[in-house]
C-alpha cells in the first residue's frame, strides 16, 4: 500500500512552486490542491488525500482530481461548527474504516460528533455515531476536534468548552476534553475516571478550552495537544491520563478586550503546567512531528499551524522540553488549519480560507 501512495504522491502535478527560507535550510512550498473551502482535517488514503470542508463537504484527491464523497450523515455547521477532522484507520487495508468528526444538531443546539464508517469508493457506508456532546448548545465557538490513534488500537479525541468554560472542569460533561474509545465506540477498561461515580467513562483529560492540534509522537507514545487560550495564553501540552489542564482555574490568558485575570491565575497544585504557552495568541490549529525523511534538518520537530499569526511554527524538542521557535510562512498562504506528515516525507498544510488550499513542503 506504502509502495504504491509513494508513487501516486510522487506523480501528482503541483500548481505552483515556490522557495522559501528557512534558519536551518531552504525549502519548496507547493499547492497540490487549490480552490478549497475552508479545509479543515486531512488524512491520506492508499489512493489519495482525504479532505474535509467545514461546511459540510469531504473530497477525495486523486490523481490531480477531486471526487466528492457521498453518505455523510446530517451535519450543523455555522460558526466554528461543521464537517472538522477526519482520520483514516491504521488498519484500512482490512477494515476500509475512516473516523471523522462534525457539529451535529438536537435539542438546545449543537455539540461535537464522533463517527466512523466504511470507506467504498467515494461512499461512506455504515455510518455509525460513536460519541456524541450529550449538552447541546446554541453558542458557535469551541468544537474542539482532533482524532488520533494510540498504539494500543484505541483513539482519542479533543473537544472544546464550546464557550462555556466551567464546562471543562465538570467530569460528567463532555466538552472541554480529551476521550478515549476503542475503535468501535465502546470504552477501554482502563480509562482514567471509568469508576468515578458521575464520571463520563470516556474522559482521558479534562481542563481544556478548544484543543485543535493533536499528535501522538511515535518515538515515546507520547501525546501532545495545542489548545486555543482566551486573549494570550494559547498552550502545548503534554497529555496524560486523568490529569486536568487547568482550564478555566488556570491559565495565562485574559479577559478580552478588558484584559482581567481569569480564575486563580497562572498554577495551581493539582492542575498540570504546559510545555509552552504564547502571548499575544497564534490561535494555534494542526500538530504534526516531522521525521525528516525528504528535509533532514527538521528532523524530529514540532510544527504548529497558526490561524490568527497566518504561520506555520517550527520548534526544536528535547525530550519534552521547547528549545526554540521559529516562525515560517508569516501571512504567506493564510490561515494554517492543519499540518500532517505525508507517508511520502512531505510536509502538508491545509489553509482555512473561502479560498483555500493543500500545499505541501519538500526539499528544494
Amino acid at each position: 500500500m506504502l509502495a504504491a501512495l509513494l508513487l501516486l504522491l510522487q506523480g501528482e502535478e503541483v500548481q505552483t512552486r515556490t522557495l522559501f527560507h528557512s534558519e536551518k535550510t531552504d525549502f519548496i512550498l507547493e499547492t497540490v490542491v487549490p480552490d478549497l473551502d475552508r479545509p479543515w482535517g486531512i488524512d491520506f488514503l492508499p489512493d489519495g488525500i482525504l479532505i474535509t470542508e467545514r461546511d459540510g463537504r469531504m473530497k477525495i484527491h486523486r490523481q490531480g482530481k477531486l471526487f466528492a464523497v457521498t453518505g455523510l450523515p446530517d451535519i450543523a455547521p455555522g460558526g466554528q461548527g461543521g464537517l472538522l477532522d477526519v482520520a483514516v484507520s491504521p488498519s484500512f487495508d482490512r477494515d476500509q474504516q475512516i473516523y471523522f468528526t462534525f457539529s451535529k444538531a438536537g435539542p438546545g443546539g449543537r455539540g461535537t460528533a464522533l463517527a466512523s464508517a466504511r470507506l467504498q469508493g467515494t461512499a461512506l457506508e455504515e455510518v455509525q455515531i460513536l460519541w456524541e456532546m450529550e449538552k447541546k448548545t446554541g453558542t458557535a465557538v469551541h468544537f474542539g476536534s482532533r482524532i488520533r490513534f494510540l498504539a494500543d488500537k484505541t483513539l482519542i479525541f479533543t473537544t472544546g468548552e464550546r464557550g462555556d468554560s466551567d464546562r471543562a472542569q465538570d467530569l460528567a460533561d463532555g466538552a472541554g476534553k480529551v476521550h478515549r474509545l476503542n475503535r468501535d465506540g465502546t470504552i477501554p477498561g482502563d480509562n482514567p475516571f471509568i469508576k468515578i461515580p458521575g464520571a463520563l467513562p470516556s474522559i482521558y483529560s479534562y481542563g481544556h478550552r478548544n484543543p485543535q492540534g493533536l499528535v501522538i509522537r511515535h518515538s515515546d507514545g507520547t501525546i501532545w495537544l495545542s489548545e486555543h487560550g482566551p486573549q494570550g495564553g494559547d498552550e502545548i501540552n503534554l497529555i496524560m491520563p486523568g490529569k486536568n489542564y487547568g482550564w478555566p482555574v488556570i491559565t495565562y490568558g485574559r479577559n478580552y478586550v478588558i484584559g482581567t485575570q481569569i480564575g486563580e491565575g497562572t498554577s495551581k497544585p493539582g492542575m498540570e503546567q504546559p510545555l509552552l504557552h504564547w502571548t499575544p495568541s497564534i490561535a494555534p490549529s494542526g500538530l504534526d512531528f516531522y521525521s525528516g525523511r525528504r528535509i533532514p534538518a527538521w528532523k524530529g520537530n514540532l510544527f504548529s499551524g497558526a490561524l490568527a499569526g497566518r504561520q506555520l511554527v517550527r520548534m526544536e524538542i528535547s525530550g519534552t522540553q521547547v528549545l526554540k521557535q521559529e516562525v515560517v510562512l508569516e501571512n504567506a498562504i493564510g490561515r494554517i488549519r492543519e499540518v500532517r506528515e505525508g507517508p511520502d516525507g512531505y510536509l502538508y498544510l491545509a489553509t482555512d480560507e473561502s479560498n483555500g488550499a493543500l500545499y505541501r513542503i519538500g526539499p528544494p
